[in-house]
């Protein structure tokens, strides 16, 4: 299993109030979940009007695919022109498909 995550920073020009920003964030947020199927949320700068911090995730089973689409998600959001984004960091994580093996279900779910 690869797992991609990204943290962006976006500024937002045209917001003057908490009211505006949010209405813009959600507009990308819900775009970008639409066009990838990823899971994006706010996750920082709630209190500034012009700032807002991004997280997302999106998981796949090669390495090449999940890099490339974090790379469009980032150009995704900046084509909207709706924020200009500032700053952002991507962690692409490979995690072992070896799980622990057990042989009964009782046990499997802890149930004895």
């Amino acid at each position: 299993m690869v797992v991609g995550s990204g943290l962006i920073e976006l500024w937002i020009v045209e917001s003057r109030s908490l009211k505006e920003k949010r209405g813009v964030l959600k507009r990308i947020l819900q775009r970008t979940r639409n066009a990838f199927n990823v899971s994006i949320a706010e996750i920082g700068e709630n209190d500034s009007w012009k700032r807002a911090k991004v997280g997302f995730c999106v998981v796949g089973n090669d390495t090449r695919y999940i890099n490339g689409k974090v790379d469009h998600i980032l150009s995704f959001i900046e084509d909207l022109q709706l924020a200009e984004i500032l700053d952002s960091r991507i962690e692409i994580v490979s995690l072992s498909d070896a799980m622990p093996h057990v042989d009964d279900s009782a046990g499997k779910y802890g149930l004895e």
